[in-house]
């Protein structure tokens, strides 16, 4: 098993329950990020690019052999991302234009010590079912997605009720794709 001490450099709940599952010796420290990137930037390489912000801003929290691990995940259809909503409008325009689509969820993540660093992505499809302009309105008031890339979270509702298939892991949609994360932590 892996034991070096881990900062994560991630205020999301669902990364820190992620690592706590399984079973990750961790700390949550932040720093605040602009989450902006070159507009030229093929959109398979945002994500692995804002985690690796993320995780050089943070390299202060560094101790004692430490590793920073930083994540971000983004939503993408088509050529276009989608972040985090801004309010319940654009919530409900990305939850419109995801509706009965098949979307991408990729997730960067980049692991960095005092010696080294390292990023990488991982990608899962995502199989939406149609929702109607009540489901949306319903799923917006109850769950209040805007810290989420895509204004929905796949533990809640709309996963539970409005996706019917994933392609690649389900971790990896909650924001953190903990089998390659392991993998990458066991070779760092």
């Amino acid at each position: 098993m892996f034991n070096r001490k881990i900062i994560l450099a991630s205020k999301s709940p669902r990364r820190s329950q992620l690592l706590k599952e399984a079973g990750f010796n961790f700390e949550v420290k932040t720093k605040e990020v602009e989450e902006s990137y070159p507009s030229d930037l093929p959109i398979e390489d945002v994500a692995a690019y804002l985690a690796r912000k993320k995780a050089r801003a943070s390299k202060d929290f560094i101790q004692n052999g430490e590793i920073i691990l930083a994540a971000d995940s983004i939503v993408v259809l088509g050529d276009t991302i989608y972040g985090k909503p801004e309010d319940d409008e654009d919530a409900y325009q990305t939850l419109k234009r995801l509706s009965g689509k098949i979307h991408k969820v990729i997730t960067g993540v980049c692991l960095l010590s005092e010696e080294k660093i390292t990023s990488f992505s991982s990608v899962s499809k995502v199989h939406m079912m149609e929702l109607t302009d009540e489901e949306i309105e319903y799923y917006i008031e109850k769950y209040q997605p805007y810290d989420k890339a895509g204004s929905y979270a796949i533990q809640e509702w709309i996963g539970l009720c409005k996706i019917s298939r994933i392609e690649g892991t389900y971790s990896n949609i909650m924001g953190l794709p903990v089998d390659v994360v392991y993998k990458e932590l066991m070779r760092f």
